[in-house]
């Protein structure tokens, strides 16, 4: 049986582990949205959240795209490749509806793929 929970060990918990992914990464992104990836060394993707105060102004409105984020992530965990993400929220994201925060999640997570897989290629 799949297990879809959400532990310890697939979330980016150290300040090291960001700028690790901001070094060098993959991206994938849109106007609401960009998605930064990077290799790590397990066999399973991590994910990192950042949604700023300055782009989302109320903390309901934060810790909702956060929560929506995360389920994506928790969803999908075993159909993305097993890098180090992170999640950038940009302006409009508060405008989005959950449906269309998902779809736009899932697209993203198409297209890092596919850039992966081109980069591996070179």
């Amino acid at each position: 049986m799949v297990n879809y929970s959400y532990s310890r060990e697939l979330r980016l918990l150290t300040p090291a582990n960001f700028s690790n992914v901001f070094k060098n990464p993959l991206r994938a992104g849109s106007p609401q949205l960009t998605i930064l990836a990077c290799t790590n060394e397990f066999d399973h993707p991590r994910l990192g959240l950042a949604v700023p105060k300055k782009q989302v102004k109320l903390a309901v409105d934060r810790n909702k795209i956060k929560r929506l984020l995360r389920e994506n992530f928790r969803l999908n965990q075993h159909d993305i490749l097993p890098l180090d993400y992170v999640i950038i929220a940009k302006g409009g994201i508060g405008k989005l509806d959950n449906n269309e925060l998902n779809k736009l999640t899932n697209k993203l997570w198409k297209k890092i793929a596919r850039r992966y897989k081109e980069q591996q290629q070179r």
